[in-house]
């Protein structure tokens, strides 16, 4: 079991504290709670604090967010060493999460493993310029897309060695780089286009020349939400008055 501890001392800030924004955020999440229940927020305030702080949470922020919901420093460091989506040393810019679990190694993870030894260093090292920090983790639910790297926010599917050495290059140039398959792949779908349903419906022609069935940003368009239904239509009386009951009298 891999051992979780803060970024050494020389690493750390000596101070850290909501910017009024972020605070004014910070006290609606806690409104949500009932008094005496504020520690139901403790995750979604460090989530905060490692987006202030540049993508990690050093130990003031865990003192800070300890402070703000009233309870012990070691309650909320149990539970910023707990979850790996909290990262307890600095990183760079464009943090790569690199899946090494099986499908990904299968599909050749090992050497995007060295890619990220050549370009950045080894895992937790944050390049010279800032850019760049990289880490192995496990799986990231993208195995169809084997194998893949989660960059900061986004997935990077699909990869060879060779256009995730662009990828990173792109990167810390600050250049504009494509997220998802990185090759000529919608979504999880076959490599090189649909195989099924590629006729006319009804008529067993070739279907024609056409877009996809589903572009990208109707994929990312949110639907109707989940709690929105149709109010159930009112049954009609039964004409013989007894509310709907099927008589079974003889005639």
């Amino acid at each position: 079991m891999a051992v979780r501890r803060l970024a050494p001392a020389e690493q750390q800030p000596e101070s850290f504290a909501f910017t009024e924004a972020n605070l004014d955020w910070a006290k609606g999440q806690i409104a949500k709670y009932p008094e005496g229940r504020q520690a139901s927020a403790v995750i979604p305030l460090l989530w905060r604090a490692q987006e202030q702080a540049g993508g990690w949470v050093p130990q003031k922020a865990i003192e800070h967010v300890a402070t703000l919901l009233g309870m012990p420093t070691i309650r909320v460091l149990e539970v910023a060493t707990f979850y790996t989506m909290f990262n307890l040393e600095p990183v760079g810019r464009h943090h790569v999460q690199l899946c090494g679990t099986t499908p990904c190694v299968l599909r050749g993870a090992d050497a995007l493993k060295k890619v990220c030894h050549e370009k950045i260093g080894h895992e937790h090292h944050v390049t010279a310029d800032g850019a760049l920090s990289w880490i192995e983790v496990e799986c990231l639910g993208a195995c169809v897309n084997a194998p893949m790297a989660q960059i900061n926010y986004d997935y990077y599917e699909d990869l060879t060695p060779e256009n995730f050495a662009k990828l990173l290059d792109d990167l810390a140039a600050g250049r504009p780089v494509k997220t998802g398959p990185q090759i000529d792949r919608q979504f999880s779908a076959p490599v090189g286009g649909p195989t099924t349903l590629t006729g006319e419906i009804g008529t067993g022609a070739p279907a024609s020349a056409k877009e996809p069935a589903l572009a990208d940003a109707d994929a990312k368009r949110p639907g109707e939400a989940a709690n929105v239904r149709d109010e159930a239509a009112p049954k009609s009386p039964a004409k013989d008055g007894s509310k709907g009951r099927k008589s079974t009298r003889r005639e």
